[in-house]
């Protein structure tokens, strides 16, 4: 019986969400043990490098972002993308029963959106052609269509970078996330290129040779210290839990954009189905955004100090707004 590619793609992707969401559990709990026994990471301590779960869950991440890896070779990125809420689910249960943190009953719809709309994406993905050689990705590359969507992505990245980010960028989420949306969408085309490359050249057909396999592999290394910077700084600078919805759907929208655009992912297929897609992928998105806004805040220590929350949307993390009272003065953090 053969396996199809979609299907290839389907279990490296599902396997991969299982192994990052596993290994944001493990190093939480190498972090807590590291913390209990020296200086906290928060604070700036490095004590969790000796801490074995903590390197545990570093090898689990890094074998989940190589399954993810190796699923863009298979499967469009249309099935790939959202899939990555999966790893969201995972996390979230196991932190339920292995750091007891409460996952509330709309938590649990969350869930059960995200695994609705997984099923429905998969059912109307579509088939995927691969291409021949890079030469033929630097085709669709190249093609005006995607050309028009690169030279969009150039203005808007160097307006935000040159203009939002100095006024706006630690006031409103949109600038260091856009930055990390619009990068990372090219980041997933080139990444898929150089996939495809490796997949050939393991066959017997070598795409070493080729000048634009190490065109692909620079712009994607360019786009991934781009985009991981940028999402520090939003990190650093909002809530984990405001952050990580907005980024998801931000960053799922434009790369299942990017990839109908160059590599025709809906060609074929009628408007019904393209519809079903969107619907699943909406889906997704709203039990992502449920499971986030209903984690359980970590409990914060109020010996020796008076913390509150700044009300409105910005929703900065604890730390920013912690003042420690000690005897006659008073310290702002």
């Amino acid at each position: 019986m053969t396996i199809s590619e979609n299907t290839k793609g389907l279990i490296l992707a599902m396997a991969s969400s299982a192994f990052i969401g596993s290994s944001f559990i493990l190093k939480k709990k190498g972090l807590k043990r590291a913390g209990a026994t020296g200086a906290r990471a928060g604070v700036g301590g490095y004590t969790y490098l000796l801490e074995p779960l903590w390197w545990a869950g570093m090898i689990t991440m890094i074998i989940g972002e190589i399954a993810n890896f190796v699923a863009y070779i298979y499967a469009p990125a249309v099935l790939v993308t959202p899939l990555g809420a999966l790893s969201i689910i995972v996390s979230a249960v196991l932190a339920h029963f292995l750091l007891k943190e409460r996952l509330q009953k709309m938590g649990v719809v969350g869930c059960l959106s995200c695994i609705v709309g997984s099923v429905i994406i998969v059912i109307h993905a579509p088939q995927e052609h691969t291409p021949d050689s890079v030469e033929e990705i630097w085709d669709l590359a190249t093609q005006p269509a995607f050309l028009v969507y690169i030279a969009a992505i150039a203005s808007l990245v160097l307006a935000l970078m040159l203009y939002f980010e100095p006024r706006y960028g630690h006031v409103n989420i949109l600038v260091y996330l856009g930055i990390c949306s619009l990068m990372g969408s090219l980041t997933v085309m080139s990444i898929k290129a150089i996939g495809i490359a490796i997949r050939l050249t393991l066959e017997g057909i070598s795409q070493v040779a080729y000048p634009q396999t190490w065109l692909f592999v620079t712009v994607a290394v360019v786009c991934v210290i781009t985009q991981l910077n940028y999402l520090n700084k939003a990190l650093d600078t909002f809530n984990a839990a405001l952050v990580s919805p907005v980024y998801y759907a931000m960053f799922t929208t434009l790369t299942i954009i990017a990839s109908a655009i160059m590599f025709k992912d809906w060609s074929g297929q009628n408007a019904s189905t393209i519809v079903s897609e969107l619907c699943g992928f909406i889906t997704v998105l709203s039990g992502t955004i449920i499971l986030h806004s209903t984690r359980e805040q970590q409990p914060v220590s109020s010996q020796g100090s008076v913390a509150w929350y700044i009300s409105g949307d910005s929703m900065k993390s604890i730390e920013e707004h912690l003042i420690t009272i000690s005897n006659s003065h008073y310290t702002e953090e």
